[in-house]
């Protein structure tokens, strides 16, 4: 909350980039693990409608997934401040990453925003509709490497299962919905998906 709300970013945005620069080099660096590049073949072969997904890094995307729905924003585009034109990162990536470099927007000057969602941030509406509305209509949700502590996006496998889906839970902690899953794995998902998805897809 010190750092990673908006009135913290509003009151002191040097403070909160230096605080995510290195998160920043971490996400932007990674690779797509065994799990994202299964879900995405299984996405291609038709047996995945949609990822929801609270992460910020656009792994699925750089996986091959395109029907993602970020409910925790991203770090792909940045709004500025002051005009509210939004940008795409790359650019603005390397010297920040580098330098510490602030992103300033080219209209106006004002500081760029990431649009990853802050403490005190609404989520984004048109994601989190279409995220609710998968939720209620599919039939097998598949709850990957979530401790289900964040809401409202925990709320979601809840939804799913009272609409008569089946449910499936791939966590190295319990859940508080392992109860009601119908099967319950506590491992590694880049160990799990791959296996899991195979079969699907068989």
């Amino acid at each position: 909350m010190e750092v990673a709300s908006l009135t913290a970013f509003q009151r002191q945005p040097e403070r909160f980039f230096e605080w995510l620069r290195p998160l920043a080099h971490h996400m932007l660096t990674a690779e797509p693990n065994a799990a994202h590049l299964a879900l995405a073949e299984a996405e291609r072969k038709g047996k995945v409608q949609a990822i929801i997904t609270q992460n910020i890094d656009g792994l699925h995307q750089r996986a091959g997934s395109r029907h993602v729905l970020e409910v925790h924003g991203t770090l792909s585009t940045m709004t500025c401040m002051g005009c509210y034109q939004q940008y795409a990162s790359d650019p603005f990536v390397p010297d920040y990453l580098e330098h510490g470099t602030i992103p300033r927007c080219p209209a106006c000057g004002q500081i760029l925003k990431p649009d990853a969602i802050l403490f005190e941030e609404q989520l984004p509406a048109t994601t989190w509709v279409a995220a609710r509305q998968q939720a209620s209509r599919c039939d097998l949700m598949i709850v990957l490497g979530s401790s289900l502590m964040v809401m409202p996006v925990a709320g979601l496998p809840l939804k799913a299962v009272e609409n008569g889906a089946r449910l499936i839970i791939i966590n190295k902690t319990a859940t508080y919905l392992d109860e009601r899953a119908d099967a319950v794995l506590h491992a590694d998902v880049a160990e799990i998906v791959p296996a899991l998805t195979r079969e699907l897809t068989s």
